[in-house]
């Protein structure tokens, strides 16, 4: 069986700097917001270009928290992409403002620049990118856009560690973005976690309490806030991780390039990758299209390769969202009706790639 992918394996790479580096936290006696986070935390913004890093307890509050750092609460708008994971979508909700769904371009998956003005109204506050798949938005317009219209622009980095968009990574391309470090993703720990990068002072200074039951000091609480702090543990092992990033996502364009190369079947339609000086995909997901999925799916499955699909339900199809099950966002559902995700990881080999490409060429 090949895996989609082999979070043990992936982990066990680093098994000795890991333990050591759990000993140390382990012996520290300091186990909430310590050494480890502080360290991360420095470690994270200097690989972002960031000034900033706050550590979180997932990528949803960071998102959140985001959004109610800068004010924008009740009735308010923000622009997202029709087919991103819902947890984009749920943070707006969560304070109180306005999704608006704008269609990807088919191509890239993310979100479609040139759809982004018309949806701007008097209510619109911000823009939300997500990084889709692990290759950067097309940034340039996009924060043109913002300035014209006095919008703030936040970056949904959850699948996107390490991408590059003109020669500056992502989480430092807009006013503060939102990192996940959920065991599967690029840069993941062992369980939930999240960051923000930013280079607003004012604004940091207010995440940071936040997280923190909205108190820079103990039983001092400047704002209503919450507990989501980055643990220790978690820290301890990203810090380790962190190291090897770069190293990791070039295994990852290795697979993708060969996938890219030597799958040829017209039933298969490949992901389209910009290619230009000072662009680099990350490749958190290699997703292909076809139009009949589920024998395809059954197909790989019966010859030994494990797929996913991300993701099978558009959000304006989803019951929580009950209210838009109504309106049309074709494209939208054209991508989430037809994507395939195929194994890709830093442990898997290019005799790996190989036998899934050629049960692909047979199908």
């Amino acid at each position: 069986m090949i895996p989609f992918l082999d979070l043990k394996q992936i982990n066990m790479r680093h098994e000795e700097e890991i333990t050591q580096s759990f000993t140390n936290f382990l012996h520290s006696g300091w186990y909430i917001l310590g050494k480890q986070v502080e360290d991360f935390e420095k470690q994270f913004a200097e690989y972002c270009g960031t000034k900033y890093c706050i550590g979180l307890a997932n990528g949803l509050d960071a998102l959140s928290l985001i959004i109610r750092a800068y004010g924008i609460g009740e009735g308010d708008e923000i622009i997202v992409p029709s087919n991103t994971y819902i947890a984009s979508i749920l943070a707006i909700s969560a304070n109180g403002s306005i999704p608006i769904l704008v269609e990807p371009d088919l191509l890239s998956y993310n979100i479609d620049p040139k759809a982004i003005e018309e949806k701007i109204t008097s209510r619109t506050k911000a823009i939300m990118v997500v990084h889709l798949y692990g290759q950067a938005c097309n940034m340039d317009p996009i924060n043109e856009l913002a300035e014209k219209y006095n919008l703030k622009v936040f970056e949904d980095c959850a699948q996107a560690h390490g991408a590059i968009y003109k020669g500056k990574r992502v989480g430092n391309l807009g006013n503060a973005a939102a990192f996940s470090f959920y065991p599967g993703k690029n840069l993941g720990a062992l369980g939930d976690g999240g960051a923000i990068t930013l280079n607003d002072e004012e604004i940091y200074m207010q995440l940071k309490a936040l997280r923190n039951y909205g108190s820079h000091r103990k039983y001092e609480n400047l704002y209503k806030g919450v507990n989501s702090r980055l643990d220790e543990l978690h820290a301890a092992v990203l810090k380790v991780k962190l190291k090897y990033l770069d190293d990791d996502n070039q295994v990852r364009r290795n697979i993708a390039v060969y996938y890219s190369q030597n799958i040829i079947n017209p039933a298969v339609t490949l992901p389209l990758v910009e290619q230009a000086d000072g662009l680099s995909h990350v490749w958190h997901l290699y997703v292909i299209r076809t139009n009949d999925r589920e024998r395809l799916q059954t197909h790989l499955t019966n010859k030994g390769i494990q797929t996913l699909i991300h993701y099978p339900i558009p959000p304006h199809k989803q019951q929580a969202y009950r209210e838009w099950n109504d309106e049309k966002y074709p494209i939208s559902e054209k991508i989430h009706n037809q994507v395939l995700s195929l194994p890709i990881s830093p442990v898997m080999t290019l005799e790996d790639a190989a036998k899934v490409t050629e049960a692909i060429n047979e199908y």
